[in-house]
């Protein structure tokens, strides 16, 4: 078994200072100097990660097939690099740029009514996007408005770190709930009837549910699918697509499934999940350039069934 690694936490506060610099320069600067600092970024990294680059290649291959040829696909990636550097420095940004009197400069609503609706008259809201567009604007702008969302994340490994990027998100009007974890926290966010806010294209390993995403089958975590019909929360698919110029974004509700709707059979979270994945992956065609293809979602594909039974019988 190998052994994990043993943390230094002089190296981890090293790394803690280094981004605090970074992100405090990058917010003495306008937004036009940090969309010219993140096309240098987005240069150097797609020139450095060659590793996440190549993912990215192969993922656009499997998703669309021979529609994009190899110089196509390189330029997606090239733009994608650019697309989630300038979302960045967004992000140091947003809580100095967007306020409750201006925010209509920078976001546009579409098929939100039904959506402020059930903030307001209460109950369970499960809201899914996934690693495309600025996933953390609409999140902000809930907030804004008086009506703060839960969001289910990854506890970082370097502590200074996790405090430092807790503290800043939960600026930006999120409550922040551990991944791992957190479960209690989840099932306390539902029973109170306030909204659970979630990314929904992570692959979730060999135990997951498989679902199609651009027609291949996707580990999908299954978990999302049980509490909103546990709880009989409406799964809300949207996403917040940069439209330009600049920072200017739509942040648009793309379906609402409603638990109610399936007929309480067993098949009814692999419906759910199936649904939501589709959603996102509409979304995703109208300009796969704000979608992180450098993660690897489809890692984990279905084992033959004899490779099944066999593990599940520990030979």
């Amino acid at each position: 078994m190998p052994r994990r690694k043993t943390r230094r936490p002089w190296i981890d506060y090293l790394v803690y200072l280094a981004v605090r610099l970074v992100v405090a320069f990058a917010q003495t600067l306008t937004i036009a100097q940090s969309y010219a600092l993140a096309r240098f970024l987005a240069w150097v990294m797609y020139k450095v990660d060659v590793r996440h680059r190549m993912v990215g290649i192969e993922n656009l291959r499997l998703a669309y097939g021979v529609r994009y040829d190899d110089p196509q696909r390189d330029r997606i990636v090239r733009s994608v690099y650019l697309h989630f550097c300038m979302m960045t420095m967004e992000l140091l940004h947003i809580p100095r740029k967007i306020h409750v009197t201006n925010w209509r400069q920078y976001a546009r609503l579409v098929g939100h009514p039904p959506i402020l609706d059930r903030f307001m008259t209460g109950g369970p809201m499960i809201l899914l996007t996934g690693h495309y567009g600025n996933w953390e604007l609409a999140g902000y702008l809930f907030g804004l408005f008086g009506y703060p969302t839960y969001s289910v994340a990854r506890t970082l490994d370097n502590p200074y770190l996790d405090r430092f990027l807790r503290a800043f998100r939960e600026r930006t009007g999120q409550r922040l709930i551990p991944k791992s974890g957190g479960y209690d926290q989840i099932l306390e966010v539902l029973q109170s009837g306030q909204a659970l806010s979630m990314l929904a294209d992570q692959d979730a390993g060999q135990r997951g549910m498989f679902v199609e995403f651009f027609g291949r089958p996707a580990s999908t975590h299954k978990a999302i699918a049980l509490l909103a019909i546990e709880h009989q929360a409406p799964v809300v698919v949207g996403v917040a697509r940069r439209i330009g110029p600049g920072f200017r974004y739509e942040i648009r509700c793309a379906d609402i499934i409603q638990p109610g709707e399936f007929n309480g059979s067993a098949e009814d979270a692999r419906l759910l999940t199936q649904r939501y994945t589709s959603a996102l992956e509409e979304l995703i065609r109208q300009d796969p350039t704000q979608y992180l293809w450098l993660h690897r979602r489809w890692k984990h594909q279905p084992q033959p069934r004899r490779a099944r039974a066999a593990i599940a019988s520990g030979e």
